[in-house]
C-alpha cells in the first residue's frame, strides 16, 4: 500500500508541474458546460439535466484519464518495471485517476449548478453516485489506457475499447443519481448503489489480475 500511495503521489506531483495541462482540463470543463448553457433557452427537466451531466462527465473522464499510461515513455516504463510490481503500478494509476476525477467532478458540478441550476433533492446520495461513478470511470479508462499504450500509444483505442465497458457503469450511475434527484430514498436506490459497487470491484479485480500479463510485454 505504501508503494501504491508513493506512486500516486508521484503522479499528482508530475501533474501539478504541468500547469498548462491542468489549465486545459479546467478550460474543457468550464467551456463544455458554458456551451450547454448557451444552447438551452429554457429550464430543462430532471431526466435531461441528469443525462446531460453524465454525458459531460464521461467525456471529462476520457479526456483527463486517458493520458495515464499514454504519457509514459518506454524508458520510464522500463525503469518502473525494475523497481515496482505490476499490481502496485495499476492500483496507483487508478488512485490517481480517482483523485483527479473527484476534483474535476466537484468543479463540473459547481459550474453546472451555477449556470444550469441544481434540482437535486438528496445531495448526499448524489455525491455518493458521483464518487462511485468516478471510481468506475477511473478503473475502466486506466486499464484501457494501459492497453492502448501497448498499441503504439493509439489514443483512439481508449474511446473504442472504453465506451462499451463504461456503458453498464454509466447506465447504473444515471439511475442511481436519478433516485437522488427525485428524492426516492435509499430503499429504492440501494440496489443501484450495490450494483455499482459490484461493477467497480469487478473492474478493479480484473485489472489487478490481468495487468501483470500486459506489464511483462
Amino acid at each position: 500500500m505504501s508503494t501504491v500511495l508513493t506512486l500516486a503521489k508521484k503522479e499528482f506531483l508530475l501533474e501539478w508541474r504541468q500547469r498548462s495541462i491542468i489549465g486545459g482540463m479546467l478550460l474543457y470543463v468550464v467551456s463544455t458546460v458554458f456551451i450547454c448553457y448557451l444552447s438551452m433557452k429554457q429550464v430543462v427537466d430532471l431526466p435531461t439535466w441528469n443525462a446531460l451531466f453524465w454525458i459531460i462527465q464521461t467525456f471529462i473522464a476520457v479526456n483527463s484519464i486517458a493520458r495515464s499510461f499514454l504519457q509514459e515513455s518506454k524508458g520510464r516504463m522500463l525503469y518502473y518495471y525494475t523497481i515496482v510490481d505490476a499490481q502496485s503500478m495499476i492500483l496507483s494509476k487508478m488512485v490517481y485517476g480517482l483523485g483527479l476525477m473527484v476534483v474535476l467532478s466537484a468543479i463540473h458540478l459547481g459550474v453546472y449548478s451555477l449556470l444550469i441550476g441544481n434540482p437535486v433533492n438528496d445531495f448526499k446520495m448524489f455525491g455518493i453516485a458521483v464518487l462511485l461513478g468516478s471510481l468506475g470511470f477511473a478503473a475502466v479508462i486506466t486499464m484501457v489506457s494501459a492497453i492502448a499504450a501497448k498499441a503504439s500509444n493509439n489514443i483512439g483505442l481508449v474511446s473504442i475499447l472504453g465506451f462499451p465497458v463504461l456503458i453498464p457503469i454509466l447506465m447504473t450511475t444515471i439511475r442511481f443519481s436519478k433516485c437522488a434527484m427525485d428524492g426516492l430514498g435509499w430503499a429504492v436506490a440501494q440496489k443501484f448503489a450495490l450494483l455499482l459497487i459490484g461493477l467497480n470491484l469487478l473492474v478493479v479485480a480484473l485489472a489487478y489480475l490481468l495487468f501483470p500479463y500486459l506489464w511483462r510485454e
